[in-house]
């Protein structure tokens, strides 16, 4: 309901109406009632009632092409299309969703243009959402809106970007969940012979992304030189309301792509796991799906393993074992709790995870650090000799 006030002009009762339009300015009709000032005033406030209930602002026009006037939820699904050849697909799924299933949805009833929108406006679009998301879902709708209007400014469609004058949600600190040693051997146990056993060994072990061990092909694996490339990722992605399967040459970040020693244990299975397919190959003959025979982790039939399978079959396994609650990723957490208690150097961690930048493991690792802390403490307290404390004498 906009807002509205009676005023007094000849002797008569006029409404006026007050709401912000599509342009960003405030905007105050004045709509007549035809009463007279003296004995009206209960009828004039109840006409004003009937008005501001009744009324509706006026929105802007629809523009195909891009414009300053355009209504801003128009813009933000324009942008869109302008992106998606400039992004990864995984990429651009997620910009779909928060801006269609978040953005969108509350800017389209403002009616607001995109050269009216407002820094206040946008603040009340983090405060509504954080009714209901997390603060870090709340950021990744902040840099959308940045991306998007930075994109604006470029164009000259607007002169500045009103999310800079915004505060944005401050992140929660990350905390990883993670197995300790004695709960990952409980796992390897419960996952004997299940068709997901070497992939849950493959994340622990080297901390893998689910991506990047589905991901992994023979073409990757060098036998005789003893290593392991991490090049090829496959994840799903929802576009256009579709799930989608992304195969790509690349990883998360240029760091991602990485090769590491393979141990002889892992190279015993990986033979033993060769020989299978060569015999589920041939046992099958023309109905073995050649399309997917380069990857390491198919099914009898030669299909791929599918992300989504491996994420509900490893909550399956866990649940059905009673080990506790955890998510396929923090197998990854746990491989790098395990180098951090065996006192492997952060930066080492960091290439081994293949993070971007070594603050990114420091961010998420720091708790876990306590052996570093400890050996910081005896190293101090050898370098540092305390005298005697006054306060033990006098006790």
């Amino acid at each position: 309901m906009v807002a509205g006030r009676l005023q007094e002009k000849n002797g008569y009762y006029y409404m006026v109406l007050s709401y912000t339009g599509p342009d960003g300015k405030r905007k105050q009709p004045w709509v007549a009632t035809g009463l007279p000032v003296r004995g009206n005033k209960k009828r004039a406030e109840q006409l004003l009632r009937e008005l501001r209930s009744s009324f509706t602002p006026p929105k802007a026009k629809r523009k195909e092409e891009l414009s300053p006037d355009m209504l801003f939820s128009d813009y933000m699904l324009y942008w869109l299309r302008i992106v998606r050849l400039a992004v990864q697909e995984t990429t651009w799924s997620s910009y779909c969703f928060n801006v269609k299933d978040h953005i969108v949805p509350y800017f389209e009833p403002l009616g607001v243009t995109l050269a009216g929108l407002q820094a206040r406006q946008i603040q009340s679009f983090y405060l509504r959402e954080l009714e209901t998301l997390k603060a870090t879902s709340v950021l990744r709708l902040h840099a959308n809106l940045h991306k998007a209007l930075k994109y604006a400014v470029r164009l000259d469609l607007i002169p500045g970007n009103p999310v800079d004058k915004v505060e944005r949600p401050k992140p929660e600190k990350y905390m990883a969940a993670y197995y300790t040693a004695e709960e990952l051997e409980q796992l390897f146990a419960a996952a004997r012979g299940h068709r997901l056993e070497l992939i849950i060994q493959f994340a622990a072990f080297y901390g893998l992304r689910r991506g990047e061990v589905l991901g992994l092909r023979w073409d990757a694996v060098d036998l005789e030189a003893g290593t392991l490339t991490v090049c090829h990722i496959v994840t799903n992605a929802s576009i256009e309301g579709k799930q989608v399967l992304v195969q790509a040459d690349r990883a998360k970040t240029k760091s991602s792509l990485r090769t590491l020693p393979l141990v002889d244990a892992f190279a015993q299975r990986l033979r033993a796991l060769k020989e299978r397919q060569e015999y589920n190959e041939q046992v099958c003959g023309s109905c073995y799906n050649q399309k997917y025979k380069g990857y390491l982790f198919v099914n009898e039939m030669g299909d791929l393993i599918l992300p989504n399978s491996v994420t509900d079959g490893f909550a399956k396994l866990l649940a059905e074992n009673g080990l506790r609650k955890i998510r396929f990723h923090d197998l990854r957490h746990s491989c790098a709790s395990l180098l951090l208690n065996q006192g492997v150097p952060m930066k080492q961690i960091q290439e081994w995870l293949g993070h971007s930048d070594i603050s990114t493991t420091a961010n998420i690792y720091a708790h876990l650090d306590a052996q570093s802390k400890q050996l910081s403490a005896e190293t101090m307290e050898q370098a540092l000799v305390l005298p005697d404390s006054g306060i033990m004498r006098q006790w």
